[in-house]
């Protein structure tokens, strides 16, 4: 007997998990992507708060940080952590500047490809605009109150980083709320914003290493 209602919890359990994700039909699929891509357009700068949580099949508990993200359009993005430790990227004229608690260094992207479309996908993913069907294979899907678009890298090169992109949008105003990136290991980094505000004005000074 205990059998049989543990089956039968599995069973409800697991059919719940599924009906909690729909994968959008063609149509519907399209019309978020327009939204999407027209909110992108029209985004010139964000200002984040984000918890990042770091899983590591090796590790019984996720690493996890906090700190702030800043973008400017086009390509200014500034990543800072400050709990539990300090430091901070910033990507800015093909160069990532790297401050790691006062020890600072920079890397040429433009003479680096791979960490130069790593990047790009970064700054598309920041905003939600990746659609490339020629870098991706991109399904739809609408999971609780939110979307989430799966992104599978079809690029040798990229998978070597990441594998799969997961960006999950708000329904009222199509902005990222939390990017979720799979490493062809499986582990994973998952990226939640908070107190996000959009079109603020931000000062480039913001950018200077």
């Amino acid at each position: 007997m205990k059998k049989t209602i543990l089956f039968i919890f599995i069973v409800v359990l697991s059919s719940l998990i599924a009906n909690s994700q729909t994968k959008l039909s063609q149509s519907e699929s399209l019309v978020l992507k327009n939204k999407i891509i027209k909110t992108s357009k029209a985004t010139k700068t964000i200002t984040n708060n984000f918890k990042q949580s770091k899983h590591l099949s090796f590790l019984s508990k996720d690493i996890v940080s906090y700190g702030k993200l800043v973008f400017k359009a086009p390509d200014l993005i500034k990543w800072t952590y400050n709990k539990p430790f300090k430091y901070s990227v910033i990507f800015k004229d093909n160069q990532l500047f790297i401050n790691d608690d006062g020890t600072k260094s920079d890397i040429d992207l433009s003479a680096n490809k791979a960490f130069k479309n790593l990047n790009n996908l970064i700054i598309q993913s920041v905003k939600g605009d990746m659609f490339d069907d020629e870098k991706f294979d991109i399904s739809y899907f609408k999971v609780s109150t939110n979307y989430m678009i799966r992104f599978v890298s079809k690029d040798k090169s990229l998978k070597s980083f990441i594998k799969e992109f997961e960006l999950t949008f708000d329904t009222q105003n199509y902005h990222v709320l939390n990017i979720k990136m799979i490493e062809s290991s499986e582990d994973y980094t998952t990226i939640t914003f908070l107190d996000q505000q959009i079109n603020k004005s931000v000062s480039d000074a913001i950018f200077i290493n």
